[in-house]
């Protein structure tokens, strides 16, 4: 069975300190890894896609003495930061597009195993009969596609401090030749009410508040809803809410799509490439979760 610990944001942030003897400069370890970080995988939410591959890849390589800590994406970056300002050693579950790639300098371990899969995408998946009750809504969902970069641009300046709606505003201020390609043939409402749920990873807080952006400007009254990823899917699903922008597909919210499979519809990926598994400083000496067993 995988040991799953429970912290908070403090907790994440416990100092380190004491363990500096068994580390050499740039995250060199005398000890093995597994003793540099006490046998921790720093995670996210409970009930996170990414937190049942990281438990099946305990599983799958054996790592019976590793922990994985539940918690959420803000007390894992939190726990990054603290430990990469200090070039300790750190494994974290992670995920691209994410800020923290344009922050550190880190890098993936390798996943002979595939148990995180291959690349991901983003889907937008909507409440069933949203194409007739808000078509030029539903246009937008169906038509909104971008980059990783792009988001990236939007992120950066939230995690800086900016107000996630003034940073999607700017963005969509910035980039008016791309949002065309989104509203291309879209009639604007007067005051037509539609609800959006996201999870509240950062991906999702840029791209949720930047659709939110455009279709505010086309005269939609926006509602944004914060939910767990279940409670999202179900959402959709029952028809409290209208649409979202934050499925990952095909695996982290695999178990989703399959409960509800028939109850939404799938408007395809607007973001293709995005990738899960544990990332680690690039001066940690270590390249694969295999090197987690020595």
């Amino acid at each position: 069975m995988v040991s799953v610990l429970t912290i908070g944001l403090a907790a994440c942030g416990s100092d380190n300190a004491s363990k500096n003897e068994n580390k050499t400069d740039k995250g060199d370890t005398k000890a093995s890894v597994g003793e540099s970080v006490d046998y921790k995988i720093i995670g996210i939410d409970p009930g996170a896609g990414l937190m049942k591959a990281t438990a099946a890849a305990v599983e799958e390589y054996e790592l019976s003495d590793w922990n994985v800590v539940e918690g959420s994406g803000a007390a894992m970056t939190a726990a990054f930061k603290k430990a990469y300002d200090k070039e300790e050693p750190i494994i974290v579950t992670g995920w691209t597009p994410h800020w923290m790639f344009s922050k550190f300098d880190l890098k993936y371990l390798e996943d002979p195993k595939g148990v995180y899969g291959g690349e991901e995408n983003i889907n937008t998946i909507a409440r069933l009969g949203l194409a007739e009750d808000h078509p030029s809504a539903y246009k937008v969902l169906d038509q909104f596609n971008w980059t990783a970069d792009e988001m990236a641009d939007v992120m950066v300046k939230i995690t800086d401090g900016e107000d996630p709606e003034k940073a999607a505003n700017e963005w969509v201020k910035a980039n008016a030749d791309k949002v065309s390609t989104w509203t291309e043939g879209v009639e604007k409402v007067d005051g037509d009410k539609i609800t959006l749920g996201y999870v509240a990873w950062d991906s999702e807080i840029a791209s949720t508040n930047v659709i939110s952006q455009v279709l505010t400007e086309l005269g939609y009254d926006v509602t944004l809803r914060q939910l767990e990823a279940g409670p999202l899917w179900a959402g959709v699903a029952d028809g409290s809410l209208d649409a979202s922008v934050a499925a990952w597909l095909p695996l982290t919210h695999a178990d989703y799509y399959e409960k509800f499979n028939g109850k939404f519809e799938d408007l395809g990926a607007n973001m293709e490439g995005t990738k899960l598994g544990l990332v680690v400083p690039a001066y940690m000496d270590i390249d694969s979760i295999e090197d987690l067993k020595k």
